[in-house]
C-alpha cells in the first residue's frame, strides 16, 4: 500500500502518489509535500460528499472547497498555491479537462487582438516588442474611451496631443520615444483596414530625444569590485547570485538572455556559452575562467535538483526558472546593497556599459566591443568613443587665442 494511504480517502485518491512525485521534482520539503497531500484528501472527500465527479473541478469548486474548509480552519497560505498546482497536475494527466480561457469580446479586446496578429505575421515584430506596442495603445484607448463606447471613428489630434502631454511627462525619454512610434504603428493600421477615415499619423508629435547624446552611465570598476565580493559564496543563494552578476559583469549579458539561459547552453569541452539574445539571434561566446568556476559552483553546490533545464532557478519551491527579467536587477540590487552602494541606480544594464568601458580603457577597439555586447548595427557601439578621453585628447583643438 501507498506510504500516502492516509490521505488517499475520495475520490482524489488515487491521483496523489503522482502528485507527490510531482512536488518532490519541483523541491517541495517532505513537510510541505504531505501538508499540500492532505489538503488534496481533503478536496476529494469534500467531493464525496457532495456527489461531485473529478471531471467537473475548476477553479470555481476550488474556491468553494476552500470557502467551506475555512469556516472551521484556520487559513494556510498554501491552501490556494497547493490545490492550483494540484488542479494542473490533473489536468495534465488527462483527468480534469482543460479551462478554456474565456477571451474578452468587446470591441476595444478584439481590435487589439486583431493589431497584435499584424504586428507578429505582417510586420514581424519581436515578441516583446508587440507586448509593448499593445501596452501603450490600450493605454490610449481605455484614456480616450474608457472601458465602453470604443469607437475609432470619433479619433481627433487633440486626442493624441492630450495623451501625450500627459503621459510623456511621466516616462523616460526612450519610452516616449516608443509610445509616439506604436501610436503611428497602430493609426497606420487602423487607416488600412479602414477604421478610420482620416490620417491622424501626422498629427503625433516628435519626442525631442537625440539617442547618442550623452555619456553611457557605466558602474566605477571600484564598485563592480566590490559587488563581486560582497556575494556570500557559503550559501546556495550566494552562489547562485554570484554567477549571475558575473555573468552580466564578465559577458555584458542582458536581463532576458541571463533569465532564459539554459543548461543546455553550456559547452564545458569547447568552453563556449551560447547567449540567445534579442531578436531570435543566437551568438557563442568564450566562457571567461572565473565565470566557468562560478556557474559550476553553483550546480554542484547550489542548484536545486529538479526536472528543470533552466540555468538559474527560484530558491524556494517550486524550484522554476525566474518569471521574469526583474528577478536579475532584483539580484543586482540585493548584492549592491550588502556591498554598502545605493541600489537604487544600479540596474543591469549599466554593467554592459561597464564592461565595454573598461574594455575600451584596456586598448580594445570599437569592433571587439561590438562583437561581445553583440550589437547588430556598429553605431550603437559608437557612443563608447564617448569615453576614450585620452584619444579624444589628441584630436582636440587649441581655443582660439587661448595661452598654452
Amino acid at each position: 500500500m501507498s506510504h500516502h494511504a492516509s490521505f488517499q480517502s475520495g475520490k482524489m485518491g488515487r491521483y496523489l502518489d503522482g502528485f507527490a512525485k510531482l512536488l518532490s521534482e519541483r523541491g517541495y520539503r517532505p513537510h510541505s509535500i504531505k501538508y499540500r497531500m492532505r489538503i488534496a484528501g481533503a478536496l476529494g472527500r469534500w467531493l464525496d460528499r457532495r456527489g461531485l465527479n473529478v471531471r467537473d473541478v475548476d477553479e470555481q469548486t476550488v474556491a468553494k472547497f476552500l470557502r467551506s474548509r475555512w469556516r472551521y480552519r484556520s487559513r494556510n497560505l498554501a491552501d490556494e498555491p497547493g490545490l492550483r498546482l494540484f488542479l494542473n497536475h490533473l489536468r495534465d494527466g488527462g483527468v480534469v479537462r482543460r479551462r478554456r480561457p474565456r477571451l474578452d469580446q468587446s470591441k476595444l479586446a478584439r481590435t487589439l487582438r486583431a493589431y497584435e496578429r499584424y504586428l507578429v505575421r505582417d510586420r514581424a515584430l519581436a515578441k516583446a516588442t508587440g507586448e509593448n506596442y499593445i501596452r501603450l495603445v490600450h493605454s490610449f484607448l481605455i484614456h480616450k474611451f474608457g472601458k465602453h463606447h470604443f469607437d475609432l471613428r470619433q479619433l481627433s489630434a487633440p486626442d493624441l496631443t492630450r495623451f501625450l502631454h500627459r503621459y510623456c511627462q511621466h516616462f523616460s525619454k526612450g519610452w516616449a520615444k516608443l509610445l509616439v512610434t506604436a501610436l503611428r504603428s497602430f493609426l497606420r493600421y487602423a487607416l488600412v483596414k479602414g477604421l478610420v477615415t482620416n490620417d491622424l499619423v501626422p498629427c503625433v508629435p516628435t519626442v525631442a530625444y537625440w539617442k547618442r547624446s550623452g555619456l553611457p552611465r557605466a558602474i566605477p570598476k571600484g564598485q563592480v569590485k566590490r559587488i563581486l565580493h560582497s556575494s556570500d559564496h557559503r550559501t546556495s543563494i550566494g552562489r547562485r547570485d554570484y554567477a549571475v552578476v558575473l555573468l552580466l559583469a564578465r559577458l555584458g549579458l542582458r536581463c532576458h538572455e541571463v533569465v532564459h539561459m539554459t543548461l543546455d547552453d553550456i559547452d564545458w569541452a569547447q568552453g563556449e556559452i551560447t547567449v540567445r539574445g534579442k531578436g531570435c539571434r543566437s551568438d557563442r561566446l568564450p566562457i571567461p575562467d572565473d565565470v566557468g568556476t562560478a556557474i559550476a559552483a553553483y550546480l554542484r553546490r547550489g542548484r536545486p535538483h529538479c526536472a528543470t533545464r533552466r540555468l538559474f532557478l527560484r530558491d524556494r519551491a517550486p524550484h522554476d526558472g525566474f518569471s521574469s527579467s526583474t528577478a536579475v536587477g532584483d539580484i543586482l540590487r540585493r548584492v549592491a546593497a550588502r556591498a554598502g552602494l545605493d541600489p537604487s541606480g544600479l540596474g543591469p544594464h549599466r554593467l554592459r556599459h561597464s564592461l565595454a568601458t573598461e574594455m575600451l580603457r584596456h586598448g580594445a577597439t570599437l569592433q571587439e566591443i561590438s562583437e561581445i555586447l553583440r550589437h547588430r548595427h556598429a553605431d550603437t557601439t559608437a557612443i563608447y568613443a564617448k569615453v576614450d578621453l585620452v584619444a579624444l585628447r589628441q584630436l582636440a583643438q587649441p581655443w582660439p587665442g587661448a595661452r598654452k
